[in-house]
C-alpha cells in the first residue's frame, strides 16, 4: 500500500525520526497486504489522519517488510495500532475496530 494522502509508509530506517521525534500524536499501523481486518480498517484510519491532520499523523508499516519492526514492539496479532505521544507509546490498539472507538481514543490522547 503506498502513500496516501493522509498516511505514510515507514520503514527502518525512517522509523525514528517520523515517529519517535515526531509532533503531536503518531498513530502506527502495522498491517499486511493479505490482512482483511488491516483493508478494513485503513479507509477508518485514513479518515482520522484527514479530521485531525493538524494534530495526528498515521504511519503504516507492512510487518511482512519490515519484521525488525514488528519484533521490536511484539506485534503478534494484526492490525495492531500503536499511539505514540512525544515519540513514547501511550497505548495500543489490536484488531479492526469501528471509527468511533478509534476516534475516542484519538480525542483523550490529542
Amino acid at each position: 500500500m503506498a502513500d496516501s494522502k493522509y498516511t505514510v509508509a515507514v520503514t527502518d530506517d525512517t522509523f525514528v525520526g517520523t515517529v519517535e521525534k515526531g509532533q503531536g500524536l503518531v498513530v502506527v499501523d502495522f498491517w499486511a497486504e493479505w490482512c482483511g481486518p488491516c483493508r478494513m480498517i485503513a479507509p477508518v484510519l485514513e479518515a482520522l489522519a484527514k479530521d485531525y491532520k493538524d494534530k495526528l499523523k498515521v504511519v503504516k508499516i507492512n510487518v511482512d517488510e519490515e519484521p525488525d519492526l514488528a519484533a521490536r514492539f511484539g506485534i503478534q496479532s494484526i492490525p495492531s495500532l500503536l499511539f505514540f505521544k512525544g515519540g513514547q507509546m501511550v497505548k495500543q490498539q489490536i484488531g479492526a475496530v469501528p471509527k468511533h472507538i478509534l476516534e475516542k481514543i484519538v480525542k483523550e490522547l490529542v
